[in-house]
Formats: structure tokens, C-alpha cells, sequence
């Protein structure tokens, strides 16, 4: 299909020249859709002028959320070229690799990072690094101007984005972003979702993750609804801007709605405007669900990954008490399946890998044909991830595949676990991987984090386990924290826990 492209600001542009598009709260400046497009196609024409990008190439960006990654985004959408965004968090030895993967043809990072850049021994190979100050003249100048007009024809496939994911179980991989996921995404989450163009939210996921792009913020920009955008999260700040600004979805991970209903502000903010939060990411415990509904605010769980979609099951709010726990059920325009390692299909409530075909499937990794070939067959995506599926069809996460551990020849699942201890009134969060056993070759080993001023000894956890979960699931070890280690989109690092019981035992 040719002359494929979604650059839905233009449109809307069109259509509806002087509504909001993007507010951004760091420096209280906002545009409308025609002034955001006209500077974006200002932008677009510099860099095809100036720097000779054209379609293909890669630009990246270095920086915590700020509109210069929306406006750079949208001028590659116009251009073809394609946005790789980066992780300000990882060392410089984590962004050489994916530098050198990713091969940019331009470079732009905030000057917040500036003492950071000579250590990354990759810039030098890129044609041109420059300060985010270049981008932030085309979103503040007054007098912008641009007959901005593609020439390149695009198709379903062109990529506009390469999103590395966070890497949990080794190197990280470039997941590419099609116009073709873009839509198909947009369509899915607007059809589940009842998206309209008076949707507002706030968008505060970091923008190198799916979450910050594709759960709600290129969903909105496809209906023509609006934006707040957010260096970074702030439980109470948001609080703030929902009541102010009038949100009507929300989208979080539970940590992030666990630290907004602690906030003091919870009890008096009026949140009424909200139609439900959106959650991700992880599986939301009960406990917290039960406080966010008894706020007003219905809990839509949905399910995601970066290589598909990542709209891909969601809840319905109707169903959030009778089916806690579940994610639902497919997503409009996505096929599921429940496979067996015999490459057989489950049975109802029967383990075992996700797998799903859809067009919101990525067409591969950036330059990985055998890792693309291994988690694609036949245009069924391996999720790795272990679901089961009740009587009525819906849908429930066990765990990660590589969460799963084996002791004594038993399969353990340390959501299931998780999911039981969270109904301990004096747990705040905890989390269970599997550590090495001489006996059952693995066991149970839970990390626990407390609420403020309660007690739990190590034989409390494990005497509330006896009775309510069968003997080998029951954590042979627990451990206390101050917090658990989250990775940068919020998720709880298992990885590092496992470090951290490894330091344990090896301390002399």
C-alpha cells in the first residue's frame, strides 16, 4: 500500500486548527494542532535541508520527556526518517551498544546530560551531536514558517521509531516501530477504550519506553484529543493536574498508582472528571485496586508488550471487581493463543506461552534476523510470557516464562505467590523469584517491603503462607527492604533482587 502515513497532526491540523494539542507543564507553554504542525514541518524541512536526512535515516534523542521528542517524532513521521529514542538512565558501555546498533545519522541530548556525552566512546562515529537547543527555537520562535512538503512515499512497513526494550533477560533489542503498528495500535486502543478528541490526560511514562508513545499518547493525537507532558513522574503533581486540567483517562503501572494514593492529596482531590485509569506493566494487586475504586475510579488491567502494540488486552471497568486479576480479553484486531512446549494449544485453565498474530505485530528487531525469526512463526508473536484462560474466555497473566522456576519438578509461578501475599494488610509490595537449592534445585525467595511503622518477622510471612499455598510454592527464604529495585519504566527489577540474594550469600 503506497503513500501510507500517519501524520494525524496534519489532519487535525485541518480539521480542528485551534484546539490544544500538547501543553507542556515544565515550561507552562502550550500549542494548538496548527501551530504545533506548522512548527513541526518548519523542523521537518531544516533537518531535510540542513542535514540531508532523508528517509531511513536515524535520528536519536537524549533527554528526559520534553516536546522536542514530540515534535522530532513527528517531523520523522513527515519525513520518514526514524526516532530512536534513549534510555537516560543506562551507563555509557549500555548506550554504546545500541548507538552502534542503531547507527544515527544525528544525535541531539539536553544539556542536563552535557559532562555525560564525552564518555560514550559511539558519539564520534555520528555525523553530527547537537544540544536539544537547536529543536527548542522551532517550538518557542514566534515568527516559524515552512511549505514543508514530502516528497517520499511511504508504505505500511516504513518504521518511524526504533524502541529498544529494557533488556531484562540479556541484551537489549531494537523493537521497529511501523506506521502499520502506529495505526492498527491507535485503532484497537480507541475501539476498547471509547477514545474521543475531548480525551485529556497526562502523559509522564518516559518516551523511551512503548508506554510513553503508544498506550495513550499517539492513540490521542489519531482522535484529536489532548496532552500534558511531564519530565518525569510526581505522584502529587499529577494529582494536581487531574483535578486542574479535568483528566479523563489515566495510564500508570501499579507502582505509580500505589505512591499517588498514599499521597496526602488523594483523600481531597477531586478526580470525578476520570472515567478509569488504564494499568500495565504489571499484574495490579488487589488491595490497591479495592483504593482506587472505593476513590470513584474503576481499574481498566490490560496487557502489552513493546513488539505488539502494546494495546493488546484490556478489562473492561464493568468487569474489574468480578474478574480481578484478569486482563481480559483480546483487543479488537488481535488473535490469541495458548501454546504448550509441544507447540500444542491449552486447554481452559491450562498453562501456558501467549502467543498472538495481529497487525499491530512488529515486522522484526533492527538488524536481528535470527532473534526475529526465533519470536516469530507464521506471524504468531512468542510473547514469553505464561497466561491461562478461564471457562468464560478471559484472560490471566501467571508470569514471565523466564519469572517461572522449577523445585522439586514443580513449576512455581512468583506472581501467584506475589498475588497472595499482597493480601497481607501489612505488606506494601514484595516480590519472588527463584534462587538456587541443593536439595530442590530451586526455591522460593520473597522480598519484602513493609508499610510504615508495622512488623513482620520472617516466620510471620511463611506462617501466613501455610494453609493457603501449597508446600513447594511456599518462599523458603524473605528477605526485608526499605524498596524494591524498579527498572526505568516502573516495573520491579527481578534481576537485581537476584543480585542482591546473590551478594547476600556470597558476603564472607
Amino acid at each position: 500500500m503506497n503513500n501510507f502515513q500517519t501524520d494525524w497532526l496534519n489532519k487535525w491540523a485541518y480539521y480542528t486548527p485551534n484546539k490544544m494539542f500538547l501543553r507542556e507543564h515544565q515550561r507552562d507553554v502550550q500549542w494548538s494542532y496548527s501551530e504545533f504542525n506548522l512548527r513541526t514541518n518548519s523542523l521537518a524541512d531544516y533537518l531535510v535541508n540542513q542535514y540531508k536526512i532523508k528517509k531511513g535515516d536515524r535520528i536519536a534523542i537524549y533527554s528526559k520527556n520534553k516536546a522536542e521528542h514530540v515534535i522530532l517524532f513527528l517531523a520523522c513521521v513527515k519525513i520518514g526518517a526514524i526516532l530512536v529514542p534513549l534510555n537516560f538512565r543506562l551507563t555509557h558501555r549500555e548506550l554504546d551498544i545500541l548507538i552502534n546498533d542503531a547507527e544515527p545519522s544525528l544525535f541531539y541530548y539536553d544539556k542536563e546530560f552535557s559532562d555525560y556525552i564525552p564518555k560514550i566512546s559511539a558519539i564520534s562515529k555520528i555525523p553530527s551531536v547537537l544540544t536539544l537547543e537547536e529543536i527548542e527555537k522551532f517550538l518557542i520562535e514566534k515568527n516559524i514558517n515552512s511549505d514543508f512538503n514530502s516528497k517520499e512515499l511511504f508504505t505500511e512497513e516504513t518504521p518511524v521509531m526504533i524502541l529498544y526494550t529494557a533488556g531484562t533477560t540479556g541484551l537489549s533489542k531494537g523493537v521497529i516501530i511501523s506506521h502499520r503498528m502506529l495505526f492498527w495500535n491507535s485503532i484497537n486502543t480507541a475501539l476498547r477504550l471509547d477514545l474521543t478528541s475531548n480525551d485529556h490526560t497526562q502523559s509522564f511514562a518516559p518516551f523511551f519506553h512503548t508506554g510513553g508513545w503508544n498506550v495513550l499518547f499517539t492513540p490521542f493525537l489519531h482522535h484529536g484529543a489532548s496532552h500534558t507532558l511531564l519530565t518525569h513522574f510526581d505522584a502529587d503533581l499529577i494529582l494536581q493536574l487531574m483535578e486542574r486540567e479535568k483528566t479523563t483517562i489515566l495510564f500508570g503501572v501499579p507502582t505509580m498508582l500505589q505512591m499517588m494514593a498514599e499521597s496526602p492529596l488523594f483523600e481531597k482531590t477531586d478526580l470525578s472528571s476520570v472515567r478509569y485509569a488504564i494499568v500495565g506493566g504489571a499484574p495490579m494487586p488487589i488491595p490497591l485496586i479495592n483504593i482506587w475504586h472505593k476513590k470513584g475510579i474503576f481499574i481498566r488491567q490490560g496487557y502489552g508488550l513493546t513488539e505488539v502494540g502494546p494495546n493488546c488486552f484490556s478489562l473492561h471497568q464493568n468487569d474489574a471487581i468480578r474478574k480481578k486479576g484478569s486482563i481480559g480479553f483480546p483487543n479488537f484486531y488481535i488473535e490469541a493463543k495458548i501454546m504448550k512446549d509441544d507447540k500444542t494449544e491449552c486447554e481452559v485453565d491450562e498453562v501456558g506461552e501467549l502467543w498472538l498474530r495481529s497487525p499491530v505485530v512488529t515486522s522484526g528487531y533492527w538488524k536481528k534476523e535470527r532473534e526475529t525469526a526465533e519470536a516469530i512463526t507464521n506471524g504468531w508473536f512468542h510473547t514469553g510470557d505464561l497466561v491461562k484462560k478461564d471457562s468464560e474466555g478471559y484472560y490471566y497473566v501467571v508470569d514471565r516464562k523466564k519469572n517461572m522456576f522449577i523445585s522439586g519438578g514443580e513449576n512455581v509461578y512468583p506472581a501467584e505467590i506475589e498475588a497472595f501475599l499482597y493480601t497481607n494488610d501489612k505488606i506494601k509490595e514484595v516480590a519472588v523469584i527463584g534462587v538456587p537449592d541443593e536439595k530442590w534445585g530451586e526455591v522460593g525467595k520473597a522480598f519484602v517491603v513493609l508499610k510504615e511503622k508495622l512488623s513482620l518477622k520472617e516466620e510471620d510471612v511463611i506462617k501466613y503462607c501455610l494453609g493457603n499455598l501449597a508446600k513447594y510454592k511456599i518462599p523458603k527464604y524473605i528477605q526485608f527492604l526499605d524498596e524494591l529495585p524498579k527498572n526505568d519504566a516502573g516495573k520491579i527489577d527481578k534481576r537485581k533482587l537476584l543480585d542482591i540474594h546473590l551478594n547476600l550469600i556470597n558476603k564472607p
